[in-house]
């Protein structure tokens, strides 16, 4: 009698979500140049967590901004997904972003005469995506925020215009989502709800997650960290998550 034979499947294949090769930047004035980021390697896979750390000055934030596309590089090569982004025009570059990526700000950068609902919705208004408010207000309610659709930033406390820019962030499902210093405006009680959506979306979603923060507490959530000074990675060490 033959047996059959059971045969395990390939492991899955990991792919890079963000590719980055000798990154550099400088900051060029009449009387000298400043280099604020100096030959930065660094490649991120699909739904991996990233913290990045560091003193104040260090290039966190500019890193940041280039990852995300918000800003040029002087050299070096960005890989966004497998888009290089040197190879893109602004306008490319703009709509790549709108459909890959989040990002949430330290000052959150809610547009103050639109209410909460308006500001979530406004990722897809940009992609021209109409008719999409339940989606908003479904996602503005799984951030605790229910009672709270039609109030504009102003009668929002701190906390609450967080998780109005992270349901906005979120609201096209992006690949991969950009905090800097999400929790750096709120007090210690505000923070964790906030932290806990990050890292649930993450899990429910894949999406891959990169934060700058000074918080060793956030940090140590995050599966891979790495620590800057001087505009380059002096260390970097991976946590049991």
């Amino acid at each position: 009698m033959s047996s059959a034979r059971l045969e395990s499947s390939p492991p899955a294949v990991k792919r890079a979500i963000l590719e980055i090769q000798g990154l550099t930047k400088v900051h060029r004035t009449p009387r000298h140049d400043l280099t604020v980021l100096r030959d930065i390697h660094l490649t991120l896979e699909a739904g991996d967590t990233l913290a990045i750390t560091g003193p104040s000055g260090s290039g966190k934030t500019t890193l940041l901004g280039l990852c995300a596309g918000l800003d040029d590089a002087t050299s070096g090569s960005m890989k966004l997904d497998g888009h290089a982004f040197e190879n893109l025009s602004q306008d490319a570059r703009a709509a790549l972003r709108n459909q890959l990526v989040g990002f949430v700000f330290q000052n959150f950068q809610l547009i103050p005469t639109l209410t909460a609902v308006e500001n979530v919705l406004v990722p897809l208004e940009l992609r021209g995506e109409r008719g999409q408010q339940k989606v908003a207000e479904a996602l503005l309610r799984e951030v605790g925020l229910g009672d709270r659709l039609d109030h504009y930033p102003a009668q929002l406390s701190g906390g609450e215009q967080q998780r109005v820019a992270l349901a906005r962030a979120f609201i096209h499902r992006p690949k991969i989502l950009f905090a800097d210093e999400p929790t750096g405006n709120l007090d210690a009680a505000t923070s964790l709800p906030i932290v806990d959506m990050l890292f649930r979306l993450n899990r429910e979603a894949g999406t891959a997650l990169v934060l700058v923060t000074h918080d060793p507490s956030l940090a140590a959530k995050a599966r891979r960290v790495i620590k800057m000074a001087g505009g380059t990675i002096i260390a970097e060490e991976e946590n049991a998550v």
